[in-house]
């Protein structure tokens, strides 16, 4: 599975401006947020379709679809659910 490339991001802007705008993380490159020094967020697309890895606790990454409208709702609740406040 391929990193996401900038048309693939080009995609996801209303959902990448949702996660900016929720605070607590970096976009230390378009797609790709940090959770102080350590990667926690970004994008992968493939012929199945666009997901997002998620790592808020632990070592591993949560994959994520993020195709439709309530798939890109489910990662910003556990995006939500994770952070502090």
């Amino acid at each position: 599975m391929r990193h996401a490339g900038s048309g693939d991001l080009d995609r996801l802007e209303p959902l990448l401006a949702r996660i900016r705008a929720l605070g607590g993380l970096t976009e230390k490159r378009r797609g790709t947020f940090y959770r102080k020094s350590r990667a926690v967020l970004h994008f992968h697309g493939d012929p199945k379709g666009l997901h997002a890895d998620l790592r808020l606790t632990g070592d591993d990454f949560d994959r994520y679809r993020v195709e439709e409208p309530a798939e890109q709702q489910a990662l910003i609740a556990r995006i939500k659910a994770a952070l502090p406040g």
